[in-house]
């Protein structure tokens, strides 16, 4: 027996309606009922700490997102605030999606005037170094600035909780996050090691002139999961530069550093065949994005860093 239901529709009288239009009735009204949980979610004012310290506070979850540094739009994506996003910076180019997106320039060449004209409920920059200058002038522009500088794994995970919960999108946040941490969990029980020393590792961010990171930076965290340490950790300035003579010092196990693994970034190193790292030719190459951005993609580059390290006797 077939189920007739007659439901007003203004100008038309009434109209049959099968089981399918009545569930789909109900729908609406759960959708747009001010006392469901996800109705809730969406107009109930968002409070979070930046990783500056700052209270970011919105009114109701961000509908219009910028994104002024790489990480950051693939954090906002991770959190599932993806299809706010209406404007990024140079190099966004993961995931796929953000490639579509309007790039509003970066840090270094950024047109205020332009931000301001996209009305956005929050932007999300860089916070370090000049970005600083750019988060103030966006807020005596009167926008609502995150500054993202996730420094650790743990500072990832939560940064994707944080954005999630600015965006509106909680649940999805949370279930990226605690996927997050149990990946970073997996990463680190199958690479400890156990009763063997660490490896030593010379960390290279830049040849010329030849830099490196302090022990302060994710990357000597991604070292120690991995059973390794930086052999210029105790440094002062997270990135500082160094002499080919302190290297040879050092005389670390390995040298990693990111690029072409198409090219030969070594080649400097060759000549000096008394470090260990060129006599046993444990020398390392990453995908740069997976080590330089602080984002979900940083467990990439520790799963890859440990894997070259694991080699390393």
């Amino acid at each position: 027996m077939r189920l007739i239901v007659y439901l007003p529709i203004r100008k038309a009288g009434w109209i049959p309606c099968t089981r399918r239009l009545v569930g789909l009735f109900t729908s609406l009204i759960i959708l747009f009922n001010p006392f469901s949980p996800s109705f809730a979610e969406q107009i109930a004012p968002v409070e979070v700490k930046d990783d500056a310290g700052r209270v970011v506070r919105l009114n109701h979850p961000a509908k219009r997102i910028i994104s002024l540094a790489p990480h950051a739009t693939e954090l906002l994506f991770a959190a599932g605030a993806g299809a706010a996003i209406i404007g990024v910076s140079d190099y966004s180019n993961f995931p796929e999606q953000a490639k579509k997106i309007p790039q509003v320039g970066s840090v270094f060449a950024l047109d205020i005037e332009r931000i301001v004209a996209l009305k956005p409920d929050l932007v999300v920059v860089w916070g370090t170094g000049g970005a600083k200058i750019i988060a103030k002038q966006l807020r005596d522009q009167h926008l609502a600035v995150f500054e993202s500088e996730p420094k650790s794994f743990e500072t990832v995970a939560t940064s994707i909780e944080r954005l999630a919960q600015l965006g509106g999108s909680a649940a999805v946040g949370g279930k990226a996050a605690a996927a997050f941490r149990a990946r970073l969990a997996q990463i680190k029980n199958t690479y400890a090691r156990e009763k063997r020393r660490p490896v030593r590792v010379f960390y290279q961010v830049w040849h010329q002139p030849l830099m490196t990171l302090n022990g302060q930076h994710l990357v000597s965290e991604m070292l120690q999961i991995c059973g390794a340490e930086n052999v210029f950790s105790q440094l002062k300035e997270i990135s500082p530069t160094v002499s080919t003579e302190a290297v040879i010092a050092a005389n670390p196990d390995a040298i990693v550093t990111t690029g072409d693994v198409n090219q030969d970034q070594f080649a400097q190193w060759r000549p000096f065949t008394q470090l260990t790292a060129v006599k046993k030719s444990q020398l390392f190459v990453i995908q740069d994005d997976w080590m330089s951005r602080p984002g979900p993609r940083v467990l990439d580059g520790a799963e890859a860093l440990c894997k070259h390290l694991s080699k390393v006797n």
